[in-house]
């Protein structure tokens, strides 16, 4: 089992909020595929990194979704809507195996 998780940005690189819509679609897409999702939103968590010596964050929300099997190419591929439709060089995605108990 594995728990993939994606950070969305809350707002466009000039600071200018995304439409909860977009939210809304993200949610329901992923509800639908996987049965369930948990979102993290109410609390944004920020995201640093450092490019070319600038440092720079987000505000991000936190979508989780738990797989049985981790279909690689489907989530390349969905990452890739996402980077579209949120304006972003990249959205981070990741897969940790879980346990469930």
């Amino acid at each position: 089992m594995h728990l993939v998780q994606i950070l969305l940005p809350l707002a466009d690189n000039d600071g200018r909020p995304f439409p909860a819509s977009l939210f809304a679609a993200v949610r329901t897409e992923l509800a639908d595929r996987y049965g369930g999702i948990t979102v993290y939103r109410r609390a944004p968590a920020e995201g640093l990194w450092c490019d070319d010596g600038d440092t720079s964050h987000d505000d991000v929300a936190i979508y989780e979704v738990m797989v049985e099997v981790l279909d690689r190419h489907w989530w390349a591929d969905y990452r890739a809507g996402l980077e579209a439709r949120f304006r972003q060089d990249e959205v981070l995605v990741r897969a940790v195996a879980v346990e469930r108990l």
